[in-house]
């Protein structure tokens, strides 16, 4: 198919009906929330693995901190599946010709997904249940086999999303995969397109993403009164060598992603775009080695927003990548895409998103926070007991008008 047919077909497989307000903040949306969410995987990859790596030592330090990664890890899966909606949700809005193609072409894997990711988060949470809060000095950890099973259905997860994006991005392909040698293919079983460079790159994260959790974990837990600082101190020290040297590894999964990219992309590899990451991860590192020598300044609480500003424009250059592709070598634009626009959608989304949300993360976010930071049991105060009703009742109310707008819409 020439590549005039490839963009009539692709403009032709638009929502008539347009988008709700301008294309490019859902693009942006996209980008950021795609950010939060690859960052939590990673966050939940790494601790996962310092839980499962404890598991198999018996040196005390190493199971003290398996409990306490576990605890990060069970919370992070939760957080990277709910905010992984919002990518996904974007990405159709103005990819929507690409995203179904490429979910139609595989839709067994797009269906499996669910399930897959069913059985990661259940070994996860089975692997919790059966152990708990396992000590330095308790029996071997019970049923490893089911974070192992956790991690690797995660992984499996991991890569049918990156293949579904990867086979966005060759629409000259997708006649071929639908109807190989003359012989449609209905069965939707065949996962077409990957980059294993691409996935390392976003995968191998993770080893910062720990890291920089580790030292933030040490500067948390140092203010308590019965604070171990041996063990919060080799704790830091371990994260401090995974942030740095974890982001100068990652540069070489990212190098080969470049040196691999289809001939659409043209010369993006040594663009600015291309080239931004390897310089933010340079930084990264260069910034753990200055600013990170005293264990006690605040700047250990910066390793987590350092690693999300690298991931951040690692999904930045993600987004570049895929318009440069579908924009210059088969003439797709989303910015062409029509404009229907409506205003109460789209206030009912950021209202939802930072009120709702707001309330409810803030409250969370309190509670964790002082509890983590107080010794025995904590009992909050009368503040933060309004910011939890506030939180339910600003909840209920937006539930009470979800009902109400769809008894409205449904009467007429």
């Amino acid at each position: 198919m020439e590549p005039m047919q490839l963009t009539e077909m692709m403009l032709a497989l638009r929502n008539p009906a347009g988008v709700p307000f301008y294309p490019i903040v859902f693009v942006g949306l996209g980008v950021l929330t795609f950010a939060l969410h690859i960052f939590f995987v990673q966050l939940m990859l790494g601790t996962a693995a310092i839980t499962l790596y404890g598991a198999y030592k018996q040196d005390s330090h190493w199971r003290r901190l398996a409990s306490a990664m576990l605890e990060i890890a069970k919370v992070s899966v939760s957080v990277a599946i709910v905010i992984g909606v919002a990518p996904l949700l974007f990405v159709q809005v103005v990819y929507d010709p690409q995203w179904y193609t490429s979910n139609v072409l595989s839709a067994d894997w797009v269906i499996g997904f669910i399930v897959i990711m069913i059985v990661g988060y259940w070994g996860m949470y089975y692997y919790y249940f059966k152990n708990g809060k396992y000590g330095a000095n308790s029996d071997t950890p019970k049923a490893r086999w089911s974070l192992i099973l956790s991690l690797a259905f995660l992984l499996l997860a991991g890569w049918i999303m990156h293949s579904l994006t990867s086979q966005m991005l060759h629409p000259e392909q997708w006649a071929s995969w639908y109807n190989p040698n003359g012989t449609m293919d209905y069965s939707g079983s065949k996962l077409h397109a990957n980059n294993p460079w691409r996935y390392a790159f976003f995968i191998l994260l993770a080893i910062p993403a720990a890291g920089a959790m580790l030292i933030a974990y040490r500067r948390f837990k140092s203010v308590r009164a019965d604070a171990d600082m041996t063990y919060l101190n080799w704790a830091s020290d371990l994260g401090k060598k995974w942030l740095t040297y974890g982001s100068l590894m990652v540069i070489v999964p990212y190098i080969g992603w470049m040196m691999t990219l289809p001939e659409a992309a043209g010369d993006f590899a040594t663009s600015l775009w291309g080239i931004l990451p390897i310089a933010i991860l340079v930084a990264v590192a260069g910034w753990a080695q200055i600013r990170l020598n005293d264990k006690d300044s605040l700047c250990n609480y910066m390793a987590l927003p350092m690693v999300l500003v690298a991931v951040l424009v690692a999904s930045i250059t993600r987004e570049v990548l895929r318009f440069v592709i579908l924009n210059d070598a088969f003439g797709y634009n989303f910015f062409d895409y029509k404009v229907t626009m409506d205003w109460y959608s789209t206030g009912l989304f950021f209202g939802t998103f930072a009120i709702v949300g707001g309330a409810v993360l803030a409250y969370f976010l309190t509670i964790a926070w002082r509890v983590g930071q107080s010794n025995g049991v904590y009992t909050s105060s009368a503040a933060v007991d309004r910011m939890g009703t506030l939180a339910i009742w600003i909840t209920f109310l937006w539930l009470i008008h979800f009902f109400v707008l769809g008894f409205v819409v449904w009467a007429q």
